[in-house]
């Protein structure tokens, strides 16, 4: 009974050790979006390929940890690169899709991100539309760089084991 009481205990510890934390969007943050032409597979593939291209652009971006002003600046600035990014993946993809960038105030629908819900309404943002904007757009944070913290979990590839299962193994 006590090795139970141990083992339970340990457990607790753990599972609130290894509890995820919520990151919340600070009011003043800056938003990303890149919205597919529509939801057909063609169009989301498309979408998928330049989120993936331009994250290689959002990881360049230098920021300012607690500057919204000149994270805000270095943003703008590299809205010509965003841009290259773009004619070239839709070249190298063989599509002539029209698309559009847009910093400023931008429309966004209520969004849960990550179990907190986001009301809708208008937020600085960078907004990229591809072709109509009709399809389910790609989103993320760029300020604070929220969006470096997603693509992190999202690649990481980690074997995990359980301290507890062993133990439980080895005692029962």
């Amino acid at each position: 009974m006590k090795k139970a009481t141990i083992i339970l205990a340990i457990i607790i510890t753990i599972l609130s050790i290894n509890k995820q934390e919520n990151i919340k969007i600070p009011k003043e943050a800056i938003r990303f979006r890149v919205i597919a032409n529509s939801n057909d597979k063609k169009d989301q593939d498309l979408k998928k390929k330049v989120v993936k291209d331009l994250r290689k652009n959002i990881a360049t971006i230098k920021y300012t940890p607690k500057d919204l002003t000149s994270s805000r600046e270095n943003i703008k600035s590299s809205i010509p690169k965003f841009e290259e990014t773009i004619k070239n993946t839709l070249q190298k993809e063989g599509t002539n899709e029209i698309y559009s960038i847009n910093y400023g105030m931008n429309y966004f629908p209520e969004k849960n991100y990550q179990g907190v819900i986001y009301e809708a309404g208008n937020y600085e943002s960078l907004v990229i539309t591809l072709g109509n904007g009709l399809g389910e757009n790609f989103w993320c944070v760029l300020f604070p760089p929220l969006c470096l913290l997603d693509e992190e979990k999202q690649t990481e590839n980690v074997e995990y084991t359980s301290f507890i299962k062993e133990i439980i193994a080895k005692y029962f």
